[in-house]
Order: C-alpha cells, then sequence, then structure tokens
C-alpha cells in the first residue's frame, strides 16, 4: 500500500501519532534509527508504555496502514518527530530535525507538505526551508512547509492527540491552510492557525509556564521546610482563594518537554528571560536539595542507631505512573546518592519498568518492607497505599502522604 504519509521517529510521540492517523485508513511510513523497534511495531508491538497504544499499534498494523522501516518512503505528507536535546551548555540541538529532513530531501515532490511537530527553537521551521531549498531549488514555491506541536500528557496521549486543540503554523497561509487540512482528518479539537514562529514560540511558552508555576511551588516547599511549616497543607488553604490556583511541589521538573523547552528560549533571548531562566534554577536545585536531604537523614540515623541504614529510594519516572525517564529528576536524585554513597544499602523501586541498565530494580512492597528509610520521589498510585512502619523515616518529596 502506498503511503500517504511518512512519520520520521517512531517514539513517545512519533508512535501515537502514526498509528492513530493509520486507524483512520491512511496509509503511513514509520520510520525509525532503531532496527528493534522497527521489528517491535511491524509485529504489532510496542516498545513504550502509553495506555490504548497497544491496541492502536496492533490494528494499524494488521489492517496494512501501519509499516516501519528504518528508511523513509515517497509519501505526500512528511511528519518530522525526532527528538531536540540541549547541548551541555543548555543550547537546543536540532541536528536531529536536520538529519531527518536531509533524508527526505531526496523524495519531496511538488505538492508535499511537511510537518515539523518536535519542539523547536524559534525559527526551525524557516531554516529548514531554506536547507531544503539549497538543494532542491526546483520546489521553491511548490511544496508546503508548517510546524505543529504536540501538546499531550503521558499515559492520556491517544485521547489527547485526538481532543486537544493543536496550533498549526506554516511559512505562508498556503502551508497553513495544507496542514489545517490535514490534522482535520484525526483531530477533533480545535485548530488553530497561525505562522510557523508564532507557533514555535507557542510550544516553548507553554511549557515555560508550567516550568515556572512548579518552581513557585517548589520555592515554596524549601521555604516552608525552614519555617517548619507543611507545604501541602499551606498550599491547599492558600489554593482556598477564588483567583489563587499554586501547583504541587515536587523533586524537581523532569521530561523531555517542561525540563527543556525553556531553555530554547533562554538560549536564544537570554537578557529578557531571566524569570524563566530562574524558574529553571529552581526546579534543577529542589532536586538537588533532595539529594542532600537524603543524605543529612542517613547520616542522623547512623548517629542514633550506630548503623548504616537501608534506605528505599521510590520512583525513577519523571511523573506518576508512566515508564518515561528522560530528563527525571527522581533519576538524578538516585545518582547523586548513590555517587555519593557507593557502599550504602539502596533499594531502588520502578514499577513502570522491568528492569534498567544502571540500576538493580526491587519490588517497591520488599522495598518498603526493608527499609529504615523511605523516600518517596514520584507518586506512582502503587504508593499510596503504602503503610509505613512508626519506626521508619518517611522523606516524602512528592506529596503521597499528604
Amino acid at each position: 500500500m502506498q503511503p500517504k504519509v511518512t512519520t520520521i521517529g517512531l517514539g513517545y510521540i512519533g508512535l501515537p501519532t502514526s498509528a492513530l492517523i493509520a486507524n483512520n485508513q491512511i496509509p503511513v511510513h514509520g520510520v525509525d534509527i532503531s532496527q528493534h523497534v522497527v521489528d517491535t511495531i511491524n509485529a504489532g508491538n510496542i516498545h513504550i508504555v502509553e495506555p490504548d497504544l497497544d491496541q492502536a499499534v496492533a490494528k494499524a498494523v494488521q489492517d496494512g496502514y501501519l509499516k516501519a522501516d528504518t528508511k523513509p518512503a515517497t509519501a505526500n505528507v512528511y511528519l518530522i518527530v525526532v527528538p531536540t536535546p540541549f547541548k551541555g551548555n543548555n543550547e537546543p540541538d536540532i541536528s536531529y530535525v536536520q538529519a531527518a529532513t536531509k533524508g527526505i530531501i531526496p523524495l519531496l515532490k511538488a505538492g508535499d507538505l511537511y510537518i515539523i511537530e518536535s519542539t523547536s527553537p524559534v525559527g526551525t521551521t524557516e531554516k529548514m526551508m531554506a536547507l531544503i531549498f539549497a538543494e532542491r531549488p526546483e520546489l521553491e514555491g511548490k511544496i508546503h512547509l508548517a510546524y505543529c506541536p504536540e501538546r499531550v500528557l503521558p499515559g492520556n496521549v491517544m485521547y489527547e492527540l485526538v481532543h486537544n486543540d493543536r496550533v498549526i503554523g506554516g511559512v505562508d497561509n498556503a502551508s497553513t491552510q495544507k496542514a489545517m487540512a490535514f490534522y482535520q482528518q484525526f483531530v477533533q479539537g480545535e485548530l488553530h492557525p497561525t505562522n510557523a514562529r508564532t507557533a514555535e514560540m507557542c510550544k516553548l511558552t507553554e511549557n515555560a509556564s508550567r516550568d515556572t508555576q512548579i518552581a513557585f511551588a517548589n520555592e515554596l516547599s524549601l521555604i516552608c521546610d525552614k519555617a517548619d511549616i507543611n507545604v501541602w497543607e499551606l498550599i491547599r488553604l492558600a489554593n482556598k482563594h477564588p483567583r489563587v490556583n499554586i501547583l504541587q511541589p515536587g523533586c524537581g521538573v523532569g521530561g523531555h518537554c517542561i525540563a527543556v523547552d525553556p531553555y530554547f528560549i533562554v538560549s536564544d533571548y537570554p537578557m529578557e528571560s531571566k524569570l524563566i531562566g530562574t524558574a529553571r534554577g529552581v526546579n534543577n536545585y529542589k532536586s538537588f536539595w533532595c539529594a542532600e536531604k537524603i543524605q543529612n537523614a542517613k547520616l542522623q540515623f547512623e548517629l542514633q542507631h550506630g548503623r548504616t541504614p537501608k534506605v528505599a529510594l521510590m520512583g525513577l519516572a519523571f511523573k506518576p505512573n508512566i515508564d518515561d525517564l528522560r530528563e527525571s529528576p527522581a533519576k538524578y536524585i538516585v545518582n547523586k546518592v548513590l555517587q555519593n554513597d557507593s557502599n550504602g544499602e539502596y533499594f531502588i523501586v520502578e514499577p513502570n519498568i522491568e528492569e534498567h541498565k544502571v540500576f538493580k530494580l526491587t519490588n517497591y512492597k520488599v522495598a518498603v518492607e526493608k527499609a529504615d528509610i523511605v523516600v518517596l520521589l514520584v507518586a506512582h498510585n502503587e504508593f499510596k497505599d503504602l503503610i509505613f512502619k512508626k519506626e521508619q523515616i518517611v522523606l516524602d518529596f512528592c506529596g503521597v502522604r499528604k
């Protein structure tokens, strides 16, 4: 079946998007650099944890509308859904977007639609347009280019891909309208037209806003710790005000979006983004602070009991009830603690993954039963019904016991 859509990237967004499109009887050719990922998908299975995704992929493959490969195929629509990490100096790295774009340049033809969904710095779509036309000048004015960021919540991706509003920005009005027509085939949420630069900034703004609000909550938690105030009670009471809605603190901020995207703004506009940059600093510091609190609790236990405590570190994912460890503050804290104390006895817990390449994982019930100190890093559902012993020290950094 001749593909109408070629998706470059079959990760946490690319695969659900491809499955959704394919289940609307639109042939999709999905591309990933991992042969394991390709083989898994072609067998009708999935390589990530996301509710309802397994059924969507299985049906799309069985019906013949979704096929995975390591190489792109000629299509009418090309979706770029690859990672956009940042470099060591917190500058955005768009090399994956560039590589994906270069890979499909030979396949492009007049009338095609090229869309970037990867979170990108402002101006990326225009840079890719220049890259395409530099190699294929005969396509100038004959293809359509647009930017349409995803805005889904891990754990509810399949629903939100359909029902969430989308912001769609083309490099010109014709491109915007072409992209709008494409998404109308499978998105029930409202489609909001704009230009590519505004759409790119919109995605960054959404996540920088969340990061800043979380930073306020995390800063409150630091203050309340010194002031001997229960931050969870404080926020609950403050939120009784009709115009106050403070978020919940945690052990930091993770995920590929909120923990990364604000840097895209700070990198390009350092003098104008003081608040955004400070919020990033607060949320990063919160993870370091949590690691220090664990070390202090361990030292205090040793002084009181004359022995080294057993410590349960509960959670590695960047948010509750998912298997995604990208930019996870919990994972950073576990690494930090283990680096500072390689001889201690630690039980590392993450109920949403079966194994980890670095950490030896322990069942959460076993870990809590054996531990002297229980550190709650992620508010997974499994942790909410745990019963702790009176003599156990419980450090709750994510509000499991609030």
